[in-house]
């Protein structure tokens, strides 16, 4: 189960990783086909510096759960996995019912699953 978590985990972090690049550094491209159906066409330019500082945030969730990888110790290394986990299924949660359903599959299940796996371990 240490296995699946692990790689649940990264999972979830290259996920947030690629939220940052959209958000930040495609958003008038990538970001408008992936919310086309949450955000009007024409709000992506005026939305381009809110969107990467949502980029950010995102980023800092990877970064989070890339730094549970590198703690020795295997009780602060699942305590540190499980905060970020718990921010990135709240945001998915919310994020699902502000924006978009979608998102609860995208983003929030997949930290879920993941939590499930560490605690199983």
């Amino acid at each position: 189960m240490e296995v699946i978590a692990k790689i649940l985990i990264a999972i979830v972090a290259l996920e947030h990783l690629y939220i940052l690049w959209m958000e930040m550094f495609a958003w008038e491209t990538k970001g408008k086909e992936v919310f086309k159906a949450a955000l009007p066409a024409e709000m992506f330019k005026p939305t381009k510096g809110l969107a990467a500082n949502q980029g950010l945030y995102n980023g800092f969730l990877a970064a989070g759960l890339i730094w549970s990888f590198l703690i020795k110790d295997p009780q602060w290394q699942d305590n540190i996995a499980l905060f970020f986990l718990g921010c990135v299924a709240v945001a998915g949660i919310y994020g699902a019912i502000s924006a978009t359903k979608k998102i609860f599959f995208v983003q929030a299940l997949p930290a879920i699953l993941a939590i499930i796996a560490v605690l199983l371990k």
